[in-house]
């Protein structure tokens, strides 16, 4: 390996590395795979990105394959970070935030930019993107882009692919196109284009159109959709066509994107913040209910259930002491609104009050910053549960990210809490974007030991069974990685499936970029990867969330 390194060094202005440390850091992300890469990049530009895709396309038609995958910070739960090649790290220098009209709110950025300094730039001009996940204090652009992530306030603004206007993107072949909504003259120019771009034009757009009608019937009716890839909102009805929501969550597998074009919100930050005591799932259900039929729609609906809190109350019996009593409700619900119009927030807030009160429920509602900090404290204590390690038992992210519609979610805590049950895993700890149906669940296993995998494994399946039954999605907010890839033919069936990984030919034709992410890995690989020493050591400085 040290010879390609030799060559990449040379022809690159960027760093290359392959000393085993690096190799080793690199062989994990937040996900139970552990995946040694042969060579690191830190690319300086956008040049060097694409001399490397154009070295590994050039190696690849020699039938020698040296994938490429694009990195951030690390911080994906399914392996979708991780790669045998070419590990292209963005975070070292492509993190500029290039242009920014503070008028419009429109803005350009690097991949590597870090979330968390982005949204503090923009809150200092009255700005911000509200698709931002969890872990925003320690994840990238590119990262957010590559998963399409979406967060606590997605349940009214939606994820992030909502606020992307355009990309500049490095293709597998090393040529470099920009991504944007084309009107039908702009796309029949690209048809016409004799490059790969071209191509990938004429081609996607002959198997849009000769599918047209089973891409229709196939679209699932949730709220958050990331498995596969998103065929659905390329080309209009109008005939206008743009590649930017097929490659937002694409996991860096059809193109490698190097920059960002943004729109973004005026921020607001006086918002009201409730949590709901919430004593059974009847009642759990009929106000996500009435919530979600309201006019004044919530910014987020989240829920945490006692399993979590008792959990968190074992780990750290001082951590919730102070700020809510025990025995602990069955479930709490945090429901915020940030309506610009104080008299239609206070609106917003009373009428769901009334709904409280008629259920027989208490309810705390904040205004002030510090009181609803102590809210959110109580909102993100699955932190702690992450971070905890029972021996060689650990929280894994191996279900952690499902979405259902969201008038299903009393069911899927029901059915999931047997099926928990029947594979011996005692209480259930959940939390998540209720409003979204969209949960988090991290079961304690130790996959050094035979019988934790095949409880593993039992899980996965029968977990992924319940939520494709009940109309949902094995992948919410996250994405499939190489985890969930061996499930999504059972999720979409045969001819959907056919149809996406014909996408991932067109874009891919030599498979060089981050194969095995999406499509190519059986279930018997995926247990072939799982690593020894699963932890989330990495995120340690800024605490780990999801």
């Amino acid at each position: 390996m040290s010879k390609i390194a030799h060559y990449l060094q040379e022809h690159l202005t960027g760093e290359v590395m392959f000393s085993a440390d690096a190799r080793d850091y690199f062989s994990k992300d937040s996900s139970i795979f552990n995946i040694p890469p042969a060579v690191i990049v830190y690319p300086r530009n956008e040049n060097d990105i694409r001399k490397v895709a154009r070295f590994s396309w050039q190696l690849a038609q020699r039938n020698r394959i040296f994938p490429i995958t694009a990195r951030g910070s690390g911080t994906d739960t399914t392996g979708g970070a991780l790669g045998t090649g070419i590990i292209i790290v963005f975070p070292a220098h492509l993190h500029q935030i290039l242009e920014l009209d503070s008028k419009s709110g429109d803005l350009s950025v690097e991949a590597g930019t870090n979330f968390g300094k982005l949204q503090q730039a923009l809150q200092t001009h009255g700005l911000f993107i509200p698709a931002y996940p969890s872990s925003i204090e320690y994840s990238t652009v590119g990262g957010a882009i590559a998963n399409n992530v979406s967060g606590p306030k997605s349940h009214k603004y939606g994820p992030i692919v909502n606020f992307v206007k355009g990309l500049r993107v490095v293709l597998a072949n090393g040529e470099i196109i920009d991504t944007q909504r084309l009107s039908k003259k702009e796309l029949n120019k690209k048809l016409g284009l004799s490059s790969f771009e071209g191509e990938i034009y004429r081609l996607l757009d002959t198997l849009i159109e000769e599918n047209r009608e089973l891409i229709k019937r196939s679209k699932l009716n949730l709220t958050r959709n990331n498995s596969g890839y998103n065929i659905y909102d390329v080309k209009k009805d109008d005939g206008s066509f743009d590649l930017t929501p097929l490659i937002v969550g694409s996991q860096a597998t059809l193109g490698i994107v190097t920059e960002v074009n943004f729109s973004s919100e005026k921020y607001t930050p006086d918002s009201t913040l409730m949590m709901i005591s919430v004593d059974d799932l009847d009642n759990l259900q009929h106000i996500i209910n009435e919530l979600n039929k309201s006019k004044n729609w919530p910014c987020s609906i989240e829920v945490v259930n006692r399993g979590l809190l008792e959990a968190v109350g074992k780990i750290n019996p001082n951590q919730l002491k102070n700020s809510l009593a025990t025995p602990y409700p069955e479930y709490l619900l945090f429901v915020e609104y940030d309506i610009s119009n104080d008299h239609h927030q206070k609106k917003a807030v009373k009428a769901l009050l009334k709904l409280v009160s008629r259920l027989g429920l208490e309810a705390r509602v904040e205004t002030e910053p510090e009181l609803k900090q102590e809210l959110v404290k109580i909102l993100e204590c699955s932190s702690t549960y992450l971070g905890n390690n029972d021996g060689l038992r650990k929280a894994l992210p191996i279900i952690d990210d499902s979405v259902v519609p969201p008038n299903q979610l009393a069911t899927l805590i029901t059915e999931v809490t047997e099926i928990f049950k029947k594979v011996s895993l005692g209480d259930i700890a959940i939390w998540g974007h209720a409003g979204d149906g969209n949960i988090h669940i991290q079961p304690h296993l130790d996959l050094s030991q035979v019988g934790d995998r095949q409880k593993a494994f039992k899980l996965l399946n029968e977990y992924y069974d319940l939520v494709i039954n009940l109309g949902g999605s094995i992948s919410g907010e996250h994405n499939d990685g190489r985890l969930k890839t061996p499930y999504l033919k059972k999720l979409y069936g045969d001819e959907i499936y056919e149809l996406m990984t014909k996408v991932k030919q067109i874009f891919d034709p030599l498979n060089i970029l981050n194969p095995g992410v999406k499509f190519g890995t059986s279930e018997e690989e995926v247990k072939n990867l799982i690593g020894k020493d699963y932890n989330l050591a990495n995120l340690y400085t800024y605490l780990p969330r999801t």
